[in-house]
């Protein structure tokens, strides 16, 4: 028992190593691609301790190669004996790893064969800072990597989901801000430029804001097969030349890193990475990303967390973290509170992320509707509760930000009616229809002003509700990405989300055939009783407000569908001649 080779021994060792080297029970695990499959190798990362764990499960030596580029220029440090291994190149690195153990008492006849740790450098503020070399020397320093990234951005961006100038010649593409997150990937700020803009005015009739987005680039020489979806190409030219660029988004190690940059809350270059210092996430969350279309990119953490990472970045904090650690100090259960957060001060002060509670049992409430309209079951009882829901948001809302007077419905009426003019300029078969839609427009400035001026969620719909047990919860106060953070941000009558939602029941009832209208009708009666219930007053007894909100994001949706998803443009022009002809 008392020999250096017995089992006892050696489990008496690794208990001290577990113990010096918190990753073991603490750390993220990522596994690495073996070119042996006898041999399983993985890392474990906690805070500063890194750790490579390689095992032969095979009764004889095995050799293995290990893609640990990542780490070139680092000399792993075998744990057992302090040996020093030669340093990590380009090269795939050769391990050969001794035969199983075994012993005749019973015990596992499978115990790791080798266990390395890497040297490190401390941390600085709270973020590991790993003494790894980059990819390549001097990267950030590059004055334009447009030089090698500009012809596959080019290529690339006008195909993702989330970019918003799909109908529009990318024209040219400038390079705001560059940041090494970490060894591999790059973190980047783009502007897109356009030609020939025929967006839809804001309000005020200011155009748009120009296009930036937030770029997270993964660049090796030789990406894991497993990245196949998310390769852009491989750079030919400048300082990159030779080297393959992908969306380091779909990369599990680059997204574990992420949220523990998240973890830790600190600077990295412009970037900084906050939390809430009441809330302790925890290491080793295996991340999914979400495959839903959507605005933005969302990355779930062992379904325990969601992370937005915002893609078209505005100046200014995005009411997505805003909005609900506003609802959340004023005890607003409906709303999942921020966790952590990331922002930039360069080129302008902005936020790139939010990181909150994931849901995990809970479906959306389109999912819900689509359900029971295939089933042909009644739905008003869940659309009840929705509208309930909705009031109780949009009170702790007035009272968590100031509330404006009561609508100008003038300059509101002015507004819809240039968002009109535009969206028929770009859509001919709306065209016929404008003189009636215009009379919606024209009573507002007569009608009822309505509930004062607030805060509100800014794009309401059955797909941003989500129900958990018998909750209902509200999600993404992002507001209309194509819409200026400013106009986002202010205060709008709440009858704007009541016309969202009162919307998507319509597009729910018109996702199968035979189209379902009635079914339509009795949900939006039902939520606006619910609605009703709750705030105090009567959406359907402000019916030209009502009409007014409803015909405007009619006329938003038709634009929208016409740019991005043809085949669903039939939807919101039905809804477009029942306001024209009948006004109902």
């Amino acid at each position: 028992m008392s020999s250096p080779s017995s089992l006892l021994h050696w489990t008496r060792r690794m208990i001290e190593i577990r113990k010096q080297n918190p990753a073991f029970g603490l750390g993220s695990y990522t596994e690495l691609p073996s070119s042996n499959p006898a041999v399983l190798a993985f890392l474990r990362e906690y805070q500063d301790d890194l750790v490579l764990c390689v095992n032969n499960f095979a009764r004889f030596a095995q050799p293995t190669e290990l893609d640990l580029r990542e780490f070139a220029g680092r000399h792993p440090v075998e744990l057992f004996g302090g040996v020093r291994f030669p340093a990590i190149g380009e090269l795939p690195y050769l391990l050969t790893l001794g035969a199983t153990a075994s012993t005749g008492s019973g015990s596992p006849g499978s115990l790791p064969a080798s266990a390395g740790g890497c040297e490190h450098a401390p941390t600085k503020g709270g973020v590991t800072m790993p003494k790894t070399a980059s990819l390549r020397p001097g990267l950030t320093r590059l004055a334009e990597p447009m030089e090698s990234l500009g012809g596959l951005l080019r290529d690339w961006l006008p195909r993702q989901r989330w970019f918003a100038g799909k109908d529009r010649p990318v024209t040219e593409l400038g390079l705001l801000s560059t940041t090494e997150l970490f060894p591999g990937c790059l973190h980047l700020l783009v502007h897109a430029g356009h030609a020939g803009h025929t967006g839809v005015p804001s309000p005020g009739g200011a155009p748009p804001a120009g296009d930036c987005y937030q770029l997270l680039l993964g660049v090796r020489e030789h990406p894991s097969p497993r990245l196949g979806r998310a390769l852009i190409g491989r750079v030919q030219d400048g300082p990159l030349a030779g080297l393959t660029v992908y969306d380091a988004l779909h990369d599990p190690r680059s997204a574990q890193l992420l949220l523990d940059r998240l973890r830790h809350p600190g600077t990295t270059g412009p970037l900084r990475f906050d939390r809430d210092p009441d809330q302790d996430v925890p290491a080793g969350l295996v991340p999914r990303l979400l495959d839903a279309e959507q605005s933005n990119s969302s990355l779930v953490y062992g379904d325990e967390y969601i992370l937005k990472v915002f893609r078209r970045i505005q100046p200014g904090v995005n009411p997505d973290l805003e909005v609900p650690g506003a609802l959340a100090r004023q005890g607003c259960h409906r709303v999942p509170a921020p966790v952590a957060w990331f922002q930039t001060k360069h080129p302008f002060k902005a936020t790139l992320g939010v990181l909150q509670p994931y849901l995990r049992d809970a479906s959306d409430g389109w999912t819900l509707a689509l359900h029971a309209l295939a089933a042909g079951d009644d739905f008003t009882a869940q659309a009840r509760a929705i509208g309930a829901a909705t009031a109780e948001v949009h009170l702790a809302l007035a009272s968590a930000f100031p509330v404006g007077a009561p609508g100008e419905n003038g300059r509101t009426a002015a507004s819809m009616t240039e968002r009109l003019d535009a969206a028929a300029h770009c859509v001919p078969a709306l065209r016929p229809f404008v003189p009636g839609l215009q009379t919606a427009f024209a009573a507002l400035t007569t009608c009822d002003p309505g509930p004062p001026a607030q805060r509100i969620h800014g794009d309401l719909h059955l797909g941003q509700v989500l129900r958990a047990g018998r909750e209902w919860f509200v999600i993404d106060f992002e507001g209309e990405p194509s819409r200026p953070l400013s106009e986002r941000r202010s205060a709008h009558s709440p009858v704007r989300d009541i016309a969202g939602m009162l919307r998507s029941f319509d597009y729910a009832a018109r996702q199968r055939r035979p189209w379902r209208p009635e079914w339509a009708r009795r949900c939006r009666e039902a939520y606006c009783a619910g609605y009703a219930a709750r705030a105090g007053w009567d959406p359907r007894k402000k019916h030209g407000l009502l009409r007014a909100y409803e015909t405007d994001r009619a006329v938003y949706e038709v634009l929208y569908e016409a740019r991005h998803r043809p085949d669903w443009l039939p939807v919101p022009m039905a809804a477009i001649e029942r306001l024209a002809v009948r006004g109902d």
